[in-house]
């Protein structure tokens, strides 16, 4: 199965009665194997899970840390990225350079990178104190 398809037929499973918006997220790792997520909300609103958010956790739990490919697919008119805080999350486990693929049902697509994603992205050196620590 390609991570596209991959991530529409995960997308089938969202969880999403309130907004009717339903994502479905694959991610590959360096083992090869696809790990997948979808959006699942919550009547709280911001309790929700990020589909992108479900597929890290479906590949750590799998107990792999890297992600070398990324999809998202969503019924929209165009491509739609990651919220912000997926962003975050796929520059934890991924490069600056890992292909992410944003899509749409009706086939349209965008090809991008973790780095066009999230420029500038907060990381480990920042937490490090000026001379070493």
């Amino acid at each position: 199965m390609s991570l596209i398809d991959a991530a529409r037929a995960v997308r089938e499973t969202a969880y999403a009665p309130y907004s009717h918006f339903k994502v479905g997220a694959a991610v590959r790792g360096p083992s090869g194997r696809i790990h997948v997520g979808c959006n699942v909300e919550n009547v709280a609103y911001p309790e929700g899970t990020c589909a992108e958010a479900g597929a890290i956790a479906a590949m750590v739990a799998a107990g792999e840390t890297e992600i070398t490919e990324v999809c998202v697919i969503a019924d929209s008119t165009q491509p739609t990225p990651p919220c912000g805080g997926c962003r975050q999350k796929l520059a934890e486990f991924a490069r600056h350079d890992t292909p992410v693929l944003l899509a749409t049902v009706d086939g349209a697509t965008l090809a991008t990178t973790v780095g066009q994603l999230l420029p500038g992205r907060f990381d480990v050196g920042h937490m490090n104190r000026a001379g070493g620590a």
